[in-house]
């Protein structure tokens, strides 16, 4: 899915990038799905007793983000967007909203694998000061799990001394790559798989060009992830998943040589789909496995998408990336 570097850039020329923060702006003003998963946040907003971090959880591409702020929203009274707060909240200029997620990098044009913590620090002094608007200030971490080391540390140093009326609020999808310290201070949340009439109802507003026969095809693929379900779309016809899947199977090391020389020369768009789609194909085979298989296949899965985004920050050399990757599957599927 496309992504911007900033709204106004997005307003003057239609075809910049328009980062996931800003579609998630976006998507928060008419959220599908995740009803019950708000009244939790409500609940505990209302009861007077809001923990001062929370931790939404859950599958890639399932709107996390655009939930994170829907509870921004709640609480800046910012859910009306013709409001003036609602159009500061979708504008990214809400003085009292801070959102932090992998940035841009104009030379190589996609967004960086890490979050550093020169990113995170600027938090504390935000989170202390008075609010503009008189009631909360709300920082939201994008894939949290994308913070390194230093980052880390510097959000715990946050959370350990949090101050009234400020919210952190973290998506992530791994949470078990985040910090122990740092998942022991927050309130997790499950976000759920939407259902398949949400699903299409998502897909109507995200893909109004996508064929009837490929929104079929990808509606049971995507388990409940609009994201994945997109990632699915991209893949016309579903070549490159069926190649996922091949590549469980196994594949001699002529096909091997063959299938990486062509992904390797098609560039990054199609690199990252592979990755995307043998991410995918792997996870669901972790589901259906016994407990010793499925955290084997899961090991892999987490190989796999380091691999892939050791590749894209350095640059490094994708016919070989994508050599290692399928011979690390083919290994999952034998074992």
């Amino acid at each position: 899915m496309a992504a911007r570097r900033a709204t106004s850039a997005a307003e003057a020329d239609p075809n910049a990038v328009v980062s996931p923060l800003d579609a998630a702006r976006q998507a928060s003003l008419a959220l599908v799905g995740h009803e019950a998963e708000l009244e939790v946040f409500a609940k505990a907003f209302a009861s007077g007793r809001l923990h001062h971090a929370w931790l939404l959880t859950g599958p890639e591409g399932i709107g996390k983000t655009a939930l994170a702020f829907r509870m921004a929203r709640i609480l800046l009274n910012a859910q009306d967007g013709a409001s003036q707060a609602g159009h500061l909240v979708t504008a990214g200029s809400h003085p009292d909203l801070l959102a932090v997620g992998r940035s841009f990098d104009e030379k190589r044009q996609r967004f960086r694998g890490e979050i550093v913590a020169d990113e995170i620090r600027p938090i504390n002094a935000f989170m202390h000061r008075t609010a503009a608007e008189g009631g909360w200030r709300v920082v939201i971490i994008d894939t949290a799990e994308a913070m390194n080391r230093n980052a880390a540390n510097a959000l715990l140093k946050i959370l350990e001394e949090p101050p009234a009326r400020a919210i952190l609020i973290l998506t992530s999808a791994t949470p078990g790559a985040l910090l122990p310290t740092i998942r022991s201070r927050v309130r997790k949340l499950s976000v759920l798989p939407l259902s398949e009439t949400e699903m299409r109802r998502v897909l109507d507003r995200v893909a109004p060009e996508a064929e009837p026969q490929e929104i079929e095809r990808v509606l049971p693929l995507a388990q409940g992830s609009p994201g994945r379900a997109l990632t699915l779309l991209a893949d016309k016809g579903g070549a490159l998943e069926k190649l996922a899947h091949e590549a469980l199977s196994g594949m001699p090391a002529g096909r091997t040589l063959d299938v990486a020389e062509t992904l390797g020369r098609s560039g990054d768009t199609a690199f990252a789909l592979f990755f995307g789609l043998l991410g995918n194909a792997l996870a669901n085979a972790a589901r259906s496995a016994p407990l010793a298989r499925g955290a084997h296949l899961a090991d892999v899965w987490r190989q796999i998408a380091s691999l892939r985004e050791q590749t894209e920050r350095f640059n490094l050399d994708k016919q070989e990336a994508v050599i290692e990757a399928l011979t690390l599957a083919a290994t999952a599927g034998r074992s």
